[in-house]
């Protein structure tokens, strides 16, 4: 098949969160099956930087969005992994340092910035069925991208569309004056299309207008047609139709399927990263990488004693308020050394770092951690923490899996299906879910993995977690699914 793949983000050239992995391992993946796959994003500096090669087309896109024309011009390359890229070039749109904003602000254009990639997306579809060879599927991302099914349509391009949400909680909602601009008309502002409680909303319209919809889990694919998690699009989401697995039952409009783990990038046996390489039969040399980062991060050199981390956006959908509350009591409780890597919400930055001095050199607070680090966390680490108070899939479960770092989450999304609660004989289980969000449930969840550490049984367990098959091929075929259903 021919996939148009539009995102915003793509590892390791731009990245925000999740998405800039899932974007850079799906393609992948799908083009190891046979496909063929065309990225569509932004034209970032970082592409430049990286120095990446790019062919500029010669005749550019016209773009009309109300009474504004845009002119657009796109280049076209190859990653390593012989995925095609379009970069999607408008002055003045795109040439900035952020992806969606600065210093915590987003940037107060983003609804025409969008629009603007949505549409050459759109147009690019339109120009390939109007060459007579269509790409069968076009796959959008998230909010950003969530107006190319509404465009497509529009254009009378007839190739079916999916549009995958990541995090139903970013929508992307703008003025209602900002309609015009984005070339849509006054019709489309209604109930049935992007007018949502007297604004205008990019999600929305991409949830009505794709021919389905996924998101990075079946548990919550399933939360987010509840009142509790759909963040007001949960009675969209569920006319959209039921929920199924990419699997279940034929004519599901809204699927879950579960993201996977690159294992190019994120192995313990072939990690360049990381002090020493080790794998789920022979974990020795993991005490050689929690000697390393003692040493790099100026912990005391102790052997015996567990590392348990925290990584991730410092915001309280991710629970690190939690992860803050409990350091104190976890240093004095325990022999445990604590590391976080992390940026995001200033209070709440200044709040972990207030718990880390507290603990007198046993938890550090490592910041904006390079990739490089975050590697070398996960394969020191023997527990790392995911009180998310809501995950659509989440990839530090994953990957601390992967490390042979136990998962300590929150019974939640993607979590709730990546993860089996151990039994107090550790017989069965891959982590340790707790089902409160507060600071007193995930201490507790927390001293049972400890103890755990503790027991002639934890070198079985974390082989058990190690061996877990995570890479991306089963998602991608539960993709490649979803894509032949739209035919």
């Amino acid at each position: 098949m021919e996939i148009l793949f539009v995102t915003t983000e793509l590892a390791p050239y731009v990245k925000v969160g999740g998405l800039a992995d899932v974007s850079a391992a799906l393609p992948k993946t799908l083009k190891s099956l046979g496909h063929r796959v065309t990225i569509v994003m932004p034209r970032y500096a970082a592409f430049e930087d990286s120095g990446l090669l790019m062919a500029r087309r010669l005749t550019p896109l016209k773009l009309t969005l109300g009474e504004q024309t845009h002119e657009v011009t796109v280049y076209d390359g190859r990653l390593s992994s012989q995925v095609e890229l379009a970069l999607v070039d408008a002055p003045g749109l795109f040439d900035r340092a952020g992806v969606y904003g600065e210093k915590g602000e987003d940037y107060p254009d983003n609804a025409l910035r969008f629009a603007v990639l949505s549409r050459a997306a759109a147009e690019l579809a339109r120009q390939r069925a109007g060459d007579g060879a269509p790409f069968d599927v076009v796959h959008a991302n998230d909010w950003p991208t969530a107006l190319v099914p509404k465009y497509m349509k529009d254009l009378g391009v007839k190739t079916p569309s999916l549009l995958t949400i990541h995090n139903v909680a970013h929508q992307g909602i703008f003025p209602k004056d900002t309609l015009p601009t984005l070339g849509l008309s006054w019709e489309d502002f209604t109930v049935g299309g992007i007018e949502f409680y007297g604004s205008v909303n990019f999600l929305k319209q991409g949830i009505i207008s794709a021919d389905t919809v996924t998101t990075v889990s079946p548990t919550y694919a399933r939360e987010i047609q509840t009142a509790e998690h759909g963040y007001r699009l949960d009675g969209v989401l569920r006319a959209k139709g039921q929920t199924a697995t990419a699997g279940g039952k034929q004519g599901a409009k809204v699927l879950g399927i579960v993201n996977g783990v690159d294992y190019g990038v994120w192995n313990p046996a072939t990690d360049s990263h990381i002090a020493a390489r080790f794998d789920a039969e022979d974990a020795s040399n993991k005490a050689r990488c929690k000697g390393a980062l003692r040493k790099e991060l100026g912990f005391p050199i102790e052997p015996d004693v567990p590392i348990v981390a925290s990584v991730g956006r410092v915001v309280t959908q991710k629970g690190t308020d939690l992860v803050a509350d409990i350091v104190p009591r976890l240093v004095r409780g325990s022999d445990a050394q604590v590391v976080i890597a992390g940026t995001g919400d200033e209070s709440l930055v200044a709040k972990l770092s207030a718990a880390v001095e507290k603990t007198h050199g046993r938890a550090v607070y490592a910041g904006n951690a390079s990739e490089a680090l975050v590697h070398r966390i996960f394969a020191a680490a023997d527990i790392v923490l995911v009180p998310s108070r809501f995950e659509p899939c989440g990839l530090v479960q994953l990957y601390a899996q992967r490390y042979g770092a136990l998962p300590v989450a929150r019974a939640t999304g993607g979590l709730v299906d990546t993860i089996v609660d151990c039994d107090a004989k550790l017989e069965t289980g891959t982590g340790f879910l707790f089902d409160d969000a507060t600071a007193d449930a995930l201490y507790s969840a927390v001293q049972r993995a400890l103890a755990a550490f503790t027991s002639s049984r934890w070198g079985a367990l974390r082989r058990r977690a190690m061996r877990l098959d995570r890479g991306w091929e089963r998602a991608a075929r539960q993709y490649e699914q979803a894509y032949k259903a739209l035919r």
